[in-house]
């Protein structure tokens, strides 16, 4: 079973039960789920592809790889077996198309955060309507469902993702970082108790991670901000509350990683 980086926050979490489906009724299935907040599923995999689509709320998806957040009009793909759990700290509306190995369009190494178009929404929402046995052959839902499949293969990846490191120790210092995104650890701080140089461990963590100590630590306090944000605290209160020492820094940062300000992307 992986060991997920935020595993100690879940204690606190309701367990939300892994729905039960035996196979696809359709080459692609749709769910509307209304999410409480403090809720989660536990480790679990499918036999088919799954995009869950944050109408409202933060979808926070975590494998062993990583953990992938998707605000809202985003989307996170889950390639078909691969182990996963879906967190959501505030209330959430998602929308879930389990869609058929073979028609995926992305590899099945790992999970992708997609940036959903306003044309990919509607065709969504569209599909959400119709029946679970929708007609097949030339039907004009089988045109909508390809049509829907071709948007989703040519959305955007966004680097909304924060990469675990597979050395034990090293885990162990980013579990930390996570849990308190604003505990102001120095790479020489690091160092001292791995008992290695700043030099060693910068080209460990780029080894592991794919991310400079400095590039890993500002995504992981980013991300850990959306959920504080979307809960309504304020830009100020939750700069703080991520380790930044000025909110000007703080709204520099999250625009810099999600190209939206914090107040554009929460947008009432």
């Amino acid at each position: 079973m992986p060991t997920y980086a935020h595993r100690a926050t879940l204690r606190s979490y309701a367990e939300r039960a892994v729905p039960e489906l035996a196979r696809l009724p359709r080459p692609v299935y749709a769910r509307a789920e209304s999410l409480n907040a403090g809720s989660w599923t536990p480790t679990h995999r499918h036999d088919w592809v799954q995009f869950s689509y944050a109408i409202s709320g933060v979808l926070g998806v975590h494998t062993a790889q990583g953990s992938f957040f998707a605000p809202p009009q985003w989307g996170v793909w889950i390639p078909a077996g691969l182990d996963h759990e879906v967190v959501t700290s505030a209330r959430a509306e998602m929308r879930s198309l389990y869609i058929r190995p073979e028609d995926s369009f992305w590899g099945a190494d790992h999970c992708r955060v997609l940036e959903v178009t306003p044309l990919a929404r509607e065709l969504i929402k569209r599909f959400c309507l119709l029946p679970t046995d929708y007609p097949q052959g030339e039907s004009p839902e089988s045109r909508l469902v390809q049509v829907l499949l071709d948007q989703l293969a040519s959305l955007a990846e966004v680097g909304f993702s924060l990469p675990l490191p597979r050395h034990p120790r090293l885990l162990s210092l980013c579990c930390e970082l996570i849990e308190q995104p604003g505990q102001n650890v120095t790479l020489g701080e690091w160092a001292q108790r791995l008992c290695v140089s700043e030099k060693t461990l910068t080209r460990l963590f780029q080894r592991e991670t794919g991310l400079s100590f400095r590039g890993w630590r500002q995504r992981a306090r980013l991300l850990s901000s959306l959920n504080l944000l979307e809960e309504g605290a304020g830009v100020t209160t939750t700069a703080l509350a991520c380790g930044y020492d000025s909110t000007s820094a703080f709204i520099a940062a999250f625009k810099g990683l999600f190209g939206l300000t914090p107040g554009e992307l929460f947008r009432p």
